[in-house]
């Protein structure tokens, strides 16, 4: 109800404009993510109740409204070509905050083994039905050293013609599973180990896995690097 009352809001504001464009087929989308930086936002018949949302909105029964008059004031800023000052900016308080999450300190591999080598690869020249799970393990390295959230840790290829790899699966789809582990604690070693379950949608060809990491140097210096399997096929 929140959002429907924001649209409507806008919308109005946009329709009274006097231009062409906007008319009764406009159509407002709220998109965006506040990133818990106001938790919900409801109405104050909602906040009044004091239920989930309601008791999550975190600054007061009147958070609407005031979403509501500074979005007005940006679609009639937008309408009329007029530019709007930026106002005040939230605190930065990431310097203040506490982790007691303990830090990487470096990655390392056994001598003569490079990140992103194979620990367990498929077998040569090896055969899987659909329904079957591929299993491959990755020397690795600490995935917080980069979250890869515009990539991924893990990815499916399949050939077409003779060179050419492309995308199949990634680390968005369940058939895929990236587990990362170390052998104790205190080890600089560490594994990931790729599981693909293979779907029953999948087209039958040549596939390999891939993965996508990023180690720690004992100066802490980030350095990405990437691991491949060997090929198999998909009947």
């Amino acid at each position: 109800m929140a959002g429907r009352r924001l649209r409507d809001a806008v919308k109005t504001v946009l329709m009274s404009s006097g231009h062409e464009e906007y008319n009764s087929n406009v159509h407002v989308v709220i998109a965006g993510l506040t990133n818990t930086y106001s938790q919900y936002v409801t109405t104050i018949e909602e906040y009044e109740m004091q239920r989930y949302e309601g008791a999550s909105t975190l600054f007061g029964p009147h958070t609407l409204s005031a979403y509501i008059q500074e979005f007005k004031k940006l679609a009639a800023a937008l309408t009329s070509g007029r530019s709007v000052e930026p106002g005040p900016q939230p605190p930065d308080l990431l310097n203040e905050q506490i982790s007691l999450l303990t830090p990487v300190v470096m990655d390392a591999t056994p001598p003569g083994v490079h990140f992103g080598d194979c620990s367990s690869d498929v077998p040569l020249n090896s055969t899987f039905k659909r329904g079957d799970t591929v299993t491959v393990v990755f020397w690795s390295a600490c995935p917080r050293n980069d979250l890869m959230t515009e990539g991924t840790f893990s990815l499916v290829e399949i050939l077409q013609g003779k060179e050419s790899w492309f995308p199949a699966y990634d680390d968005d789809d369940f058939c895929l599973r990236f587990k990362w582990s170390r052998p104790s604690k205190l080890s600089t070693r560490s594994h990931a180990t790729i599981e693909w379950r293979i779907p029953q949608s999948a087209t039958p060809g040549v596939y390999r896995i891939r993965h996508f990491g990023a180690a720690k140097s004992l100066f802490g210096s980030i350095r990405h690097f990437t691991g491949s399997s060997s090929a198999f096929v998909v009947t």
